[in-house]
C-alpha cells in the first residue's frame, strides 16, 4: 500500500448507515416497479454492491466505464466512454450510481449520454457530494454524504489504483 498520509473522514459504520438510508429511499421511490442500476466503474463498485444488496425492488444491473482523471487528482475535463452499458434502457427507469460527484463534468456527461437512449426516467445516486470544485450543477436525487473539500480514497475510491480496498474513507494529505 502507498505510504501517503491520510486522515479518516468516514468510518465503515458511517458509510453503512448512509447506504442503508439510500437503499430504503430508493426502494420506496421505485416501489411497484423495476430499476436499471448503472454503476460507474471503477470507483463505485463497492458502493454499488452494498447498495443493490439492500434494495427491495427488482433491479437490472449494468456498468459504464468513463475516463477523466488518469493519474491526476483533478478531472481533465475531457471525458470519454471506455465501456458503455449493454442493456437497452429505452422506456426504463434508470439510476446512475456514482462514488463521488466533484466538478460535475463526468456525471453531467454520463447523464446526457444516457438520456440519448430515451429512458423513462433517469436519477443519480452518489455516495459523496463534493462541492469544492463543482463546475456544473446537476440534479442529485440521492446523496449519501457531503464533503466540503479534499481528495478522498477508500471504499472503492482510489489514487492511481491504490487505496480502493480500505473499508473507511480518508482524505489524502497531499
Amino acid at each position: 500500500m502507498n505510504s501517503t498520509e491520510k486522515s479518516l473522514l468516514f468510518t465503515a459504520e458511517d458509510i453503512a448507515r448512509q447506504v442503508q438510508r439510500l437503499a430504503s429511499r430508493i426502494s420506496q421511490d421505485y416501489q411497484g416497479g423495476e430499476v436499471v442500476v448503472v454503476g460507474v466503474l471503477k470507483g463505485a463498485f463497492i458502493f454499488l454492491a452494498d447498495l443493490v444488496r439492500l434494495l427491495t425492488i427488482p433491479t437490472k444491473l449494468d456498468f459504464v466505464r468513463l475516463s477523466s482523471y488518469g493519474a491526476s487528482t483533478e478531472s481533465s475535463g475531457k471525458i470519454r466512454i471506455v465501456a458503455d452499458i449493454e442493456i437497452n434502457i429505452q422506456g426504463q427507469d434508470v439510476l446512475i450510481v456514482e462514488d463521488i460527484v466533484d466538478s460535475g463534468l463526468t456525471t453531467a456527461f454520463l447523464r446526457e449520454h444516457l438520456l440519448t437512449k430515451k429512458p423513462r426516467s433517469l436519477k443519480i445516486c452518489t455516495l459523496l457530494d463534493k462541492m469544492e470544485r463543482r463546475r456544473i450543477e446537476i440534479p442529485l436525487e440521492y446523496v449519501g454524504l457531503h464533503l466540503a473539500k479534499g481528495f478522498v480514497v477508500g471504499y472503492g475510491l482510489d489514487r492511481n489504483e491504490a487505496h480502493r480496498q480500505l473499508p473507511d474513507i480518508y482524505e489524502l494529505l497531499l
